[in-house]
């Protein structure tokens, strides 16, 4: 019998010291048996691809497209509108999506109060909306100058509302975690959908950006202006699986569990 109960002791002991899983009451923590990326080489890792995004971004304008308006790149271009269309993709994915990624990111990687935080969040978040606004009075200038129909695509569509959205929760959100500013307890109502919310219309923006290539490499190749298997086309495939692979790091740096 004092075997027994002694043996009893030890499983409650021994269960009392039990490490704290991922899902228990406790509060959600990694898992003890699961490999767990460490947080400041992932961002150190997001802020690279973005890095990368961007150069390619305006390497693609630059040498294969005849460059910027303001920094044309030697071409002789008989129709100069196709250089307002170059400032489009340059807008969307670097003064859009690469800033809201940065943005995101704030949270993460700044030390800082939280209205500190904050501040720097809602300031990338508001250039970043309006880069996209520009972005796309660039293409509408583009296409009225060249008779192209607007709004007709599902690259347009997705644009569209990805834009709308994201001005939405801006406004939104100012006034919950801002001004005027709501309770405490609403604020902690609100923060899990306001989460959630972003990172979807984060999402929406890179399949935007991702359908935007497509349709341009579309016309590009059914115009004769380029192979399909030409350096331009697999240089923008490149552009895409970069985007794709930078947004799931910044997804993922968002979403990371804090370490126990």
């Amino acid at each position: 019998m004092p075997m027994r109960t002694n043996l009893h002791r030890l499983h409650v002991e021994s269960s009392a010291k039990a490490p704290l899983k991922s899902g228990s009451k406790g509060g959600r923590r990694w898992p003890q048996q699961s490999w767990r990326p460490s947080l400041n080489a992932l961002l150190l890792w997001a802020h690279c691809m973005g890095l990368i995004c961007a150069v390619f971004t305006f390497a693609w304008v630059i040498r294969f497209r005849g460059g910027l308006p303001f920094i044309a790149h030697g071409a002789i271009l008989a129709d100069r509108s196709d250089l307002i269309f170059n400032v489009h993709p340059v807008l969307m994915v670097v003064g859009y999506i690469i800033l809201v990624s940065e943005a995101i990111l704030v949270f993460r990687g700044v030390s800082g109060t939280k209205s500190y935080k904050k501040a720097i969040h809602l300031t990338i978040q508001a250039v970043g909306f309006w880069m996209a606004v520009f972005g796309i009075w660039a293409a509408l200038l583009f296409h009225n100058a060249k008779g192209i129909d607007n709004f007709y695509s599902l690259h347009s569509w997705l644009g569209i509302v990805t834009v709308s959205l994201f001005g939405l929760q801006w406004i939104f959100s100012y006034a919950i975690y801002w001004y005027p500013g709501a309770s405490g307890k609403t604020r902690a109502a609100v923060l899990p959908w306001h989460a959630f919310i972003g990172l979807i219309i984060y999402c929406m923006a890179l399949i935007t950006a991702e359908t935007g290539f497509l349709e341009k490499l579309t016309f590009l190749t059914v115009n004769g202006v380029i192979g399909k298997f030409s350096l331009e086309a697999m240089f923008v495939n490149s552009i895409g699986l970069l985007l794709i692979l930078y947004g799931g790091l910044v997804i993922l740096a968002a979403v990371l569990p804090r370490a126990s």
